[in-house]
């Protein structure tokens, strides 16, 4: 696994870095967002705020606008309100005490930042252990995400070009599709990503039900018939 992954792993730019904040910021994004989407994101956000004393200081709504074209606005303020705790009081032992960071999350950072003996269970990851019914450590944590995301995919997994191939159980299989999110396009999500945007630049969002679930996530503040980004 190791062999193959220095000779096909993803170059990734938070993987040239063990600062737990960068480590942080990339896994928030990636969180449902596509790596090719999140490369150039991560890239801009880290030249602007390049500490979580950095973004800690920022405004919530300079963080907003930032974030906007990656989705789940919800994960902007997160990754905000985890900075300023980071900036205040340092990283917590257990990083689930993060806004926003649930059991993988912490997992991924305390793997590639602090350096901890624990496998982060992403999806690749678990495809790959569930179909070759192999066991692996923190070492190849790294590997096996690439391996999941480029070689042992979801439907039509590339078994030729598998390392693990030769002992594994699932190899030659195809595989039903996973059921998929329903379209963006038309959604209750892409009005709540609209009437953002539009708050974000100072129009009137004009849809006072998508602009309710906004306030209600905390992602504007509705003052009188206007709403704003947070301060």
């Amino acid at each position: 696994m190791l062999e193959w992954f220095q000779a096909n792993g993803r170059d990734l730019p938070w993987r040239a870095t063990r600062d737990p904040y960068p480590v942080l910021v990339s896994e928030v994004m990636l969180q449902q967002t596509q790596v090719s989407r999140v490369v150039p994101r991560w890239e801009a956000w880290m030249r602007r705020w390049p500490t979580a004393e950095s973004l800690a200081a920022a405004s919530g709504a300079d963080v907003i606008r930032a974030w906007q074209g990656l989705g789940y606005n919800r994960r902007a303020l997160a990754l905000w309100k985890a900075a300023r705790i980071v900036s205040a009081h340092g990283w917590p032992d257990d990083l689930t005490e993060l806004p926003g960071v649930g059991r993988y999350t912490a997992d991924a950072v305390a793997c590639f930042a602090f350096g901890q003996p624990v496998l982060p269970l992403d999806v690749n990851v678990r495809r790959v252990l569930a179909r070759s019914g192999m066991e692996f450590g923190p070492d190849a944590a790294e590997a096996l995400m690439d391996l999941g995301a480029t070689v042992c995919l979801a439907r039509i997994p590339r078994c030729g070009e598998c390392p693990l191939a030769n002992g594994c159980r699932s190899r030659g299989r195809r595989f039903e599709p996973v059921r998929k999110q329903g379209p963006f396009e038309g959604s209750f999500r892409r009005r709540r990503a609209v009437a953002l945007r539009a708050v974000a630049e100072g129009r009137d969002p004009a849809d006072p039900d998508a602009v309710a679930a906004l306030a209600r996530d905390g992602l504007v503040e509705i003052h009188g018939r206007s709403a704003r980004l947070p301060a």
